[in-house]
């Protein structure tokens, strides 16, 4: 800066040039504003007004003249000019550095991206959270920085009310290597023609509240397996105990009608006891396997008026954690408005989280396509003018074994390893007692395609059932 002064000062001086050389101090003055305090360039500005006033002094101080003394006069304009816009600017720039001080002090990771992706600003929590100084850190692609992953959908993806903004959960990799998850939101700033100039991108760590609930969800699967395991003992205790009984006097009674027989001159009357006797207790039998398994399927239902689609709602935010887990991809086709049907929520709710459970499974060892889970609503229109609402869950696994096709639904049917093969069984019963039905199809260049299907309530039934 002081070599700038001293050769405006010589030019001005000492060059034959007619015109006003002194403006160039503005230059100078407009400079030091990048390096200088409001102090600093005050003394600059007036160094140069003092410069410009022994110039005029040294060359016209004998001779004075309107023109040399009009030129000086323009230069010291031209200076007190530059010193207004420098304070300006330097007041601006203090400001700006002042807020940005401000967003060092959150913990939040917060920087700032151009058009291109290109980070122009890093403030001191993304140096904490990511690892990357802040001059390493500028002018490099963030998804290339950051290794941006974006995890997969849990279905279709809404535009949001402002485009300008965008939350959602990335996972962005660490300069140590390790992956972390992050809660994100962005704001675009857009120019006078409506174009995205700049992305502020404010970044906070979930990672402890992923592996939180990463914990709680496999407690809870070991919970339901253990209320699974639990439920069959009891099961199987109950059966055990209420079912013995009539057995054993089916047994007792035969014995005796037996012995009844073989005598040398049978009685038929008592023959005749024991075989009512044993009809009776079989009918005993028969009727405690029809309340155990009317409890195994809840034998009380509350059924009321709702649609597929609530179901669908109810159920995809249970089973998003597999799809994520599993990297199964989910496509919704929802129909809307969608029909009532009468029903109970909870068990159309199994009858859902069972088949998109079992697609998932279904996907999970598949390689060279794309996982992806297809769920679909709409009505069809049967014999009598009978409505039905129909919800399709189809998937890109292996599809299903014609050797086993027709014992799907059947009870202790399964191919899982650890599966108990009551889940399609029970998923059936519940259809069925809904007035509906069930089925499978597979193509295994597709995978396999499950439809439920619900008689639709008229328009007045559902008004009832709602009201």
């Amino acid at each position: 800066m002081l070599l700038g002064v001293a050769v405006v000062f010589a030019f001005d001086t000492f060059a034959p040039l007619e015109i006003a050389i002194a403006v160039l101090y503005a230059v100078v003055v407009i400079a030091s504003a990048d390096f200088l305090g409001r102090r600093g360039i005050l003394l600059v500005s007036a160094v140069c007004i003092l410069l410009t006033v022994l110039s005029y002094a040294i060359v016209h101080g004998e001779s004075l003249g309107s023109g040399p003394a009009l030129r000086a006069l323009i230069g010291l304009c031209a200076i007190g000019v530059s010193t207004v816009a420098a304070l300006r600017n330097r007041e601006a720039a203090e400001n700006l550095i002042a807020q940005a001080a401000l967003l060092d002090l959150t913990h939040d990771a917060i920087f700032v991206r151009d058009r291109n992706d290109i980070i122009t600003y890093w403030n001191a929590g993304a140096e904490e959270l990511y690892g990357w100084p802040s001059k390493e850190a500028l002018g490099q692609n963030v998804d290339t920085l950051l290794k941006t992953k974006h995890p997969p959908s849990t279905g279709q993806l809404e535009q949001p009310n402002d485009p300008g903004r965008w939350q959602g959960e990335l996972i962005h990799t660490r300069r140590d290597g390790n992956e972390i998850w992050v809660a994100s939101r962005w704001a675009v700033q857009r120019d006078e023609l409506g174009r995205p100039v700049a992305t502020m991108e404010t970044n906070s760590d979930i990672t402890e509240q992923k592996r939180a609930e990463d914990a709680l969800y496999n407690a809870r699967s070991q919970l339901e397996h253990v209320t699974r395991v639990s439920t069959l003992g009891e099961l199987t205790a109950s059966i055990a105990h209420e079912v013995n009984q009539p057995l054993g006097a089916i047994v007792t009674n035969g014995e005796a009608g037996l012995r009844w027989l073989l005598r040398s001159e049978p009685n038929l009357e008592e023959v005749r006891g024991a075989v009512e006797r044993m009809i009776g207790n079989g009918r005993r039998a028969s009727e405690v396997i029809a309340r155990l398994r009317a409890l195994a399927s809840k034998s009380n239902p509350s059924h009321t008026a709702l649609t597929l689609n609530d179901i669908v709602t109810d159920v995809i935010p249970l089973v998003e954690r597999e799809m994520h887990n599993n990297d199964v991809a989910l496509r919704l086709d929802l129909q809307a408005p969608a029909p009532f049907v009468l029903g109970d929520r909870v068990q159309l709710a199994q009858v859902v989280i069972n088949l998109v459970v079992n697609a998932i499974h279904a996907m999970s060892q598949t390689e060279g396509r794309t996982r992806r889970l297809s769920i679909t609503s709409r009505t069809s229109f049967e014999q009598s003018s009978l409505r039905m609402a129909i919800l399709e869950i189809e998937d890109t696994g292996t599809g299903i074994d014609p050797k086993i096709a027709d014992h799907l639904f059947s009870p202790f049917h399964t191919t899982k390893a650890d599966g108990m093969g009551m889940g399609l069984s029970i998923s059936r019963t519940i259809v069925e007692s809904h007035g509906g039905s069930i089925s499978a199809t597979s193509d295994k260049q597709s995978g396999a395609l499950f439809e439920i299907r619900l008689p639709v309530l008229q328009q007045g039934e559902a008004s009832a059932a709602t009201g």
